[in-house]
């Protein structure tokens, strides 16, 4: 039956001239339709009411009002909503369909997420918990899309009070919040390892590791072969030292002076090998080759090395090795016969040989750098020794020593060319004449390792003996090599000087010579 009214447009079932049973309604202002269930003249059931933007209710009815369950769709910003309405607003348990790919099912209070809830935002981040007016309120927990995981208090849709955020790289956050950053007393467990216990402000811990510190003198001496300890310590910018701290790795190298054999500069072929890796900065003003450390021991026939060693430059051992004084002195007249007939042959070499014009280096030499090149490219990287965890902030490299010098070390190997070029200048003279005897003292010096190496004794060379640690200024650095860095911050190295003096022969030693002499 159709109603004709200045109130609006009504085609359906009436009851004593009211719209009573299932109609269409159509309102006066024409923003309003109406289609479902009628009651004494008010909607009641289940119905649809349209909105001339194309948004719509369609659900149940009580009495007039939009009461019970329904869904609600707005046009203007795409959102669908599927669940309980009270006096037309969204109240009660539903489900909130964003435009953007947003959902949030739980409680609403009068068209505001209140109470417990599940929100799963555009970026696909779950956080399941307390809402308060549309925030995370109270207790709950955030799953991030990188994988962490936080369970603990919000205000205002920030992590504030006591609460628990796992990383996806394992490291583990339990303390107080504030303002979304870590603020309070506090712990954590890095992925790398560290831990630190303590305070904590806006995201960073106050009392924050900034450098390391090797404790002592800045250059200390130590004697030939015997061990020293270097004691590292964590401290903050005020200079005092960061117990709360723990787990830091700390690694170790020594290091000689690099050199150049050429003043300007100019490449040679000791330096044609790119050896960039075994080179470090110093804060001395010059750069430093790395040179082999090992874990002293005080077993005199055992050596314990780190774990890598060289396989062709007379470290050769991977754990402890025992090495019998035979087997020392069958080894190094051979080291020394190798050797010395290098030396004698360039210091004894006269100036007339011919030279190359690129190089300017005769051709003998150019020969001897070229199979030191070869061999030193064969040799392994130079060995750690084990890294170092610090604890309450401090850690120490205990009886360690410098190890022997490995063949054909860089460093050396350049000292010594210099060493040589500048004797020649001063006794080029008396070179030439004594070629005769250079050649008779080669032939001797390969039969008997007392004599007497281009013009040096045996004990004049051992500062370059390959049995020996030559004496002289080495660098030792600490760096951190925790990884991941902690908190993303790597601390810069510390440095000292280690001067290495000659050991001074024992009287019981210096008799046992004398009786040589005498004997012979």
């Amino acid at each position: 039956m159709e109603m004709p009214s200045a109130s609006g447009r009504y085609v359906g079932e009436v009851k004593q001239q009211l719209r009573h049973g299932f109609g269409l309604y159509a309102y006066p202002n024409s923003f309003f339709e109406y289609e479902g269930e009628w009651e004494n003249g008010r909607k009641h059931g289940i119905g649809k009411l349209l909105m001339k933007d194309g948004s719509y209710y369609e659900g149940e009815f009580v009495k007039g009002e939009i009461e019970g369950n329904g869904v609600r769709y707005w046009a203007s910003s795409g959102n669908e909503y599927c669940g309980q309405f009270c006096q037309g607003e969204i109240h009660g348990y539903g489900v909130m369909k964003y435009r953007d790919g947003a959902r949030y099912e739980g409680e609403f209070h009068y068209g505001a997420r209140t109470g417990h809830g599940a929100l799963i935002d555009n970026a696909g981040q779950v956080y399941r918990g307390s809402f308060h007016n549309n925030r995370k309120q109270g207790e709950g927990e955030l799953f991030y899309k990188n994988g962490d995981h936080y369970q603990g208090d919000w205000v205002l849709d920030r992590r504030q009070g006591h609460g628990i955020l796992q990383y996806a790289d394992g490291s583990l956050y339990e303390g107080q919040w504030r303002n979304d950053l870590f603020n309070g007393q506090g712990s954590m467990i890095h992925c790398s390892g560290v831990t630190y216990n303590g305070m904590w402000i806006n995201g960073r811990p106050a009392a924050e590791a900034s450098k390391l510190v090797i404790l002592g003198e800045e250059i200390r001496e130590v004697v030939q072969g015997f061990p020293f300890t270097i004691e590292v310590q964590l401290q903050n910018n005020e200079g005092k030292l960061v117990k709360a701290e723990n787990g830091r790795v700390l690694q170790i190298w020594a290091g000689v002076k690099h050199n150049k054999l050429s003043p300007a500069g100019s490449d040679t072929f000791l330096e044609m090998l790119d050896l960039e890796e075994s080179l470090f900065e110093t804060p001395f003003g010059f750069d430093a080759f790395r040179y082999p450390l090992m874990e002293y021991v005080l077993e005199p026939n055992k050596v314990k090395r780190s774990s890598a060693e060289f396989n062709r430059s007379g470290i050769t051992t991977t754990g402890s090795l025992s090495i019998k004084d035979s087997d020392v002195t069958e080894a190094k007249p051979d080291l020394l016969a190798m050797t010395g007939t290098m030396h004698v042959s360039l210091r004894d070499t006269s100036d007339s040989l011919p030279v190359n014009k690129r190089t300017g280096i005769n051709q003998q030499e150019e020969a001897l750098y070229e199979y030191q090149l070869s061999a030193a490219k064969e040799k392994e990287s130079v060995p750690d020794l084990a890294n170092q965890k610090a604890e309450g902030g401090y850690a120490a490299f205990r009886k360690i020593a410098l190890a022997l010098p490995p063949a054909f070390y860089r460093p050396f190997m350049i000292l010594d060319e210099l060493e040589k070029k500048s004797s020649k200048k001063l006794s080029s003279r008396a070179l030439n004449g004594r070629a005769t005897a250079s050649q008779e003292k080669l032939s001797e010096s390969r039969s008997e390792p007392n004599v007497k190496l281009g013009g040096r004794s045996k004990k004049m060379q051992s500062a370059t003996d390959p049995q020996t640690v030559r004496p002289g200024e080495y660098v030792i650095m600490v760096k951190d090599v925790t990884t991941p860095p902690f908190l993303g911050r790597t601390l810069s190295p510390a440095f000292i000087l280690l001067n290495v003096i000659p050991q001074k022969p024992t009287k019981k030693s210096s008799k046992k010579e004398i009786h040589k002499v005498f004997s012979t």
